[in-house]
């Protein structure tokens, strides 16, 4: 039998002792960044991983399949702690947006309905909660779920935008040959 690799591997539920018992879609993200098999890689903004750690858990296989690239996509996301905060912060207000829709919010347990609160909620935390606000999963769900990840991957990339536009501002403002 050939050996599991990140090209071969099915993404599965849980955490996995090593490749040959399966990966979910962090595991996979660390065996693609050449980490040491871990469902937390140091590459992978904590935000985020915690994010489709709880997603990964949560779906069908089918779905889970469809996060393979995402384990790609996440591989260098890690920023620094305002990034991460700007992260978190956007995925408990999705979480909210998905709660609003939701009629049986009681069904969430309540510390995870009290981390949406926080006006800075556990980084750690924040996926879990997120994800227990889908009420179903359903294709609608998971592609909104796919499209907020690709949206916390671009958080950091719009700050360098914003800063290089205020930094060519000042410095047109400062120098008189402009």
């Amino acid at each position: 039998m050939s050996p599991v690799s990140y090209q071969t591997i099915k993404l599965s539920k849980g955490k996995h002792t090593g490749p040959d018992d399966g990966a979910c879609v962090m595991e996979l993200a660390s065996m693609l960044a050449g980490e040491t098999f871990t469902d937390h890689p140091a590459s992978v903004c904590p935000v985020i991983g915690s994010f489709l750690r709880a997603y990964n858990d949560s779906i069908d296989g089918q779905r889970r399949q469809a996060l393979y690239e995402y384990a790609s996509k996440v591989v260098g996301s890690r920023a620094d702690t305002k990034t991460q905060q700007t992260r978190a912060a956007r995925v408990a207000e999705w979480a909210e947006e998905m709660r609003r829709s939701r009629r049986t919010w009681s069904l969430v347990p309540a510390p995870l309905r009290a981390i949406g609160r926080l006006r800075h909620p556990p980084i750690d935390a924040i996926g879990a909660y997120a994800v227990h606000s889908i009420r179903k999963h359903t294709d609608r769900t998971h592609a909104s779920v796919l499209a907020l990840v690709d949206e916390l991957l671009e958080i950091r990339a719009r700050d360098e935008r914003v800063s290089a536009r205020v930094i060519a501002a000042r410095t047109s403002a400062l120098d008189p040959a402009v």
